[in-house]
């Protein structure tokens, strides 16, 4: 059996306060793209994950044991993930592959939604990749309709940049909102992007408060988003907690022109806002 495992972009992300298990309340609009790692599962005398090049335990490997543990009695699986989604990107791409293996149990094992908060706050958005309305700490998802067409070009920077060090940046320069703003963003998030429209029509909401820290971290991510825009993008916005910049275009072809400008390899040009299961 072969599974694709979705990148997904944040096409923002507010920061709010912080909660009673240290965690940040956020809000933030997800969607899937058409990056994707490619997962082989095939039968096997015992439970096994493997990711070359990707150096120890993975989240996959863990939605595999939590499922086990959960009573899922399928028979022992080999699960070898290509990684096509750059690691440590603010991409998702551990997520995506976790929900992958988890989605394998849909309707054998209940609270599926539960152990992929268990496993990783952008698990659960991936359980059902689509373009979602996310609060909490991740754990919250409110579908919403497909967009407009619309491409990305992603500029992933080298990946490399953890999650926990970003957030502990935001606290060190004192970032964040109130739960009321995060309240009233929301509101407006599900207004705009629940017509369906392009992000591209609301590009005033499409706001990443991780972006003075990541930049603090990294400062060559400003670099890379001045690159894009140089190149055309009509909205240029760091991913998740980055480094990975991305600009948005209203088309593959507009987003392909816009990489040859770039003139670099590093360049991944992709569709966005609708996922792709399987191969």
């Amino acid at each position: 059996m072969l599974l694709r495992a979705p990148a997904k972009l944040n096409l923002c992300l507010y920061l709010g306060p912080t909660r009673e298990d240290g965690l940040h309340e956020l809000c933030s609009l997800f969607e899937p793209l058409g990056l994707a790692d490619l997962i082989e599962v095939t039968p096997a005398e015992r439970d096994e994950v493997v990711c070359p090049g990707v150096e120890g335990e993975n989240l996959a490997a863990r939605a595999l044991a939590g499922l086990r543990e959960r009573g899922w009695e399928h028979e022992p699986l080999r699960v070898e993930i290509e990684k096509r989604v750059p690691v440590a990107a603010g991409l998702g791409g551990g997520s995506g592959d976790a929900a992958a293996i988890l989605r394998l149990a849909a309707g054998e094992v209940a609270d599926l939604s539960q152990l992929a908060a268990e496993l990783g706050a952008d698990v659960p958005s991936q359980l059902r990749p689509s373009l979602a309305l996310v609060r909490g700490a991740g754990e919250l998802v409110e579908p919403l309709p497909d967009p407009a067409e619309h491409a990305a070009v992603l500029l992933p920077g080298g990946g490399g940049l953890a999650t926990a060090a970003v957030f502990a940046e935001c606290d060190r320069l004192g970032l964040g909102r109130s739960a009321a703003e995060l309240e009233e963003l929301a509101g407006r998030l599900r207004q705009a992007a629940g017509s369906g429209a392009s992000p591209l029509g609301y590009p005033e909401l499409l706001v990443n408060d991780l972006e003075p820290a990541a930049r603090s971290l990294r400062p060559d991510v400003g670099d890379a988003l001045d690159a894009l825009r140089d190149a055309g993008a009509p909205l240029a916005l760091l991913s998740g907690s980055g480094p990975t910049a991305v600009g948005v275009f209203p088309d593959l072809a507009a987003a392909a022109a816009a990489a040859e400008r770039l003139d670099t390899d590093e360049a991944i040009v992709c569709a966005a806002g609708r996922a792709k299961l399987a191969p």
